[in-house]
């Protein structure tokens, strides 16, 4: 079972640079500069990617997943999007089906 994790060394953010992005990355891009540790921190837990890209490890395509979670592929297509707001309990499904593990926290931040 294989377990996603953001790494723990932030990048960091350059004085004066924008935080979001005026439009989307390409998963391909986004999957070479994850893979080399470039990703900017406010993109690192893109969730709809992170789908793609457990769902692409496991070997399966959009149908056979759709079918495992008995939904369209219409709808894996959508929760693959940068853009894309999945719900807890589709996440956990998705993780079931793609034989991966889902880790959700809430850690606090310590203050000095």
């Amino acid at each position: 079972m294989k377990t996603y994790a953001t790494p723990e060394t932030p990048l960091p953010v350059p004085p004066g640079m924008r935080v979001t992005r005026a439009r989307p990355r390409a998963f391909a891009e986004w999957q070479a500069l994850r893979r080399w540790g470039k990703l900017p921190t406010w993109e690192r837990d893109v969730a709809g990617f992170l789908m793609r890209q457990a769902r692409e490890d496991a070997g399966l395509t959009q149908r056979e997943l759709a079918v495992r979670l008995g939904v369209t592929q219409q709808a894996v297509a959508q929760a693959e999007r940068w853009d894309a707001n999945p719900s807890v309990d589709l996440l956990r499904r998705w993780a079931a089906a793609t034989g991966t593990s889902l880790v959700l926290s809430f850690e606090q931040v310590s203050r000095s």
